[in-house]
């Protein structure tokens, strides 16, 4: 690929260019990327323009924006004319303002409408992962008619699954599948044969009870409506993967302790990511803090048994691993939907079981670690009945906390790793001294 790519760039070889239509558009654009913008430019001026569409969508925001730039405006017009119009307007929507009004010169005056249109929905919404290119159809028509109207006009469509009805004011009234239209006689009428209780979505619900109607049912692509069912358009399940993976991706960053990145890894500057990072890594750092104060206050009792000192990371480590596993656990199945706050006692009452097995155990193997490191009975006593309480504490603190959250409607994956951790740290300690106090008469 890469030789055929060298090849083309310094000659005007047209069976070159043939060549290129022969492999898949992602690994020619994965090859192209290697290329120096301007080689870029000419690669993808000298490929044809199908080709090149597909290409181009395979591509980041920022490299398509510097393609399309620095091609003729003519090419520039004709690979945007064949874009998806969602993936038109993610464009315009993540480039700068000033960048933004030269891509839309390059629109068409329908083409505009129809992005502008798009580009008034909330973020993160189902309007704002809409494609307004899809078929629609009349409930009068033939079976016949419709077949010969989809031949004609679906070149650009990007997903022809299912075939909307609509009626002469834009109104959804029923869907049929392709599958159902290829199986139905010629002269059958559209109203006779579609399914009239459409599963959609209005567009101004949150993008993951779109991932959520898309997947439960199993769909290729999901219509999106006003308030009063007229069609707005679709939403397909490749631009559904995209929101998952997005999620995912924010989701973990989340988990982390740091604020998710608004592009690729690449493309983000070293500045943005330091002011991503640095205000968690703040709040952290004086709540960690709070594990020094804990410390002092028990100064005394460290002294009098030095040997408590050598468990303290023992303790705090299992208490905040555990957290750790239970928050990734209760976070995603509240994002899945599988637990609500309703079941927050529910939740509390199984992690309680859960945390007291998972206790007994570490207490036994604190209680032989003790012995091992000969510190006596009573210390090795206080380590293993600490680790069940830390256990037990921080499967219900890291249970409990996502569901508060997301009660509150904010994102339970800001209760990530390192907080949960941090938090745990610190209670753990008072938990360890105060056993130790009462165990040991200090």
């Amino acid at each position: 690929m890469k030789k055929l790519l060298n090849e083309l760039l310094v000659t005007q070889n047209n069976l070159d260019a043939e060549k290129i239509l022969r492999h898949p558009s992602y690994d020619v654009a994965q090859e192209v990327k290697r290329f120096s913008i301007e080689d870029q430019v000419i690669l993808l001026d000298k490929i044809p323009v199908l080709k090149s569409s597909k290409i181009l969508q395979h591509l980041s925001t920022e490299e398509k924006y510097n393609i399309l730039i620095h091609l003729s405006e003519n090419k520039a017009k004709k690979l945007l004319d064949l874009q998806p119009i969602d993936e038109t307007v993610d464009l315009l929507l993540a480039v700068h303002p000033e960048k933004q009004a030269k891509l839309m010169a390059y629109l068409n005056k329908i083409t505009k409408h129809n992005v502008k249109k798009l580009m008034a929905f909330k973020p993160e919404t189902a309007g704002s992962l809409v494609t307004s290119d899809f078929v629609a159809v009349r409930g009068n028509w033939s079976v016949k008619m419709t077949l010969k109207y989809i031949r004609e006009h679906s070149e650009n469509v990007e997903s022809i699954s299912y075939i909307y009805v609509l009626d002469s004011h834009g109104y959804l009234k029923g869907i049929v599948s392709i599958h159902e239209l290829l199986l139905a006689a010629d002269e059958e009428i559209l109203s006779t044969i579609m399914i009239q209780e459409v599963i959609s979505v209005h567009a101004e619900v949150d993008q993951q009870e779109v991932v959520k109607k898309l997947l439960n049912y199993n769909l290729a692509a999901l219509p999106v409506t006003t308030a009063n069912n007229e069609m707005i358009g679709i939403i397909t399940f490749d631009d559904v993967m995209n929101v998952m993976e997005a999620e995912a991706t924010e989701d973990i960053q989340k988990l982390g302790g740091s604020e998710p990145l608004n592009q690729s890894y690449f493309e983000s500057s070293i500045w943005s990511i330091f002011f991503k990072r640095l205000p968690w890594l703040l709040l952290l750092f004086v709540a960690e803090a709070y594990t020094g104060t804990v410390l002092k206050y028990f100064e005394d009792e460290i002294e009098t048994v030095v040997a408590l000192a050598f468990f303290v990371p023992l303790l705090v480590g299992t208490g905040g691993n555990t957290g750790t596993q239970v928050v990734a656990t209760i976070t995603r199945a509240i994002g899945i939907g599988e637990v609500k706050f309703k079941d927050i006692f529910r939740v509390m009452k199984k992690e309680f079981a859960i945390g007291m097995l998972l206790g007994l155990a570490l207490g036994v193997a604190g209680l032989t670690r003790a012995y091992m490191l000969g510190v006596g009975t009573e210390v090795a006593q206080v380590v293993a009945i600490t680790l069940l309480f830390i256990v037990i504490w921080a499967s219900l603190v890291a249970a409990v906390l996502p569901l508060i959250l997301r009660k509150l409607k904010l994102d339970p994956a800001v209760v990530s790793g390192p907080f949960i951790t941090t938090f745990v740290d610190g209670t753990g300690l008072v938990i360890y001294f105060m056993v130790a106090k009462t165990l040991l008469n200090l």
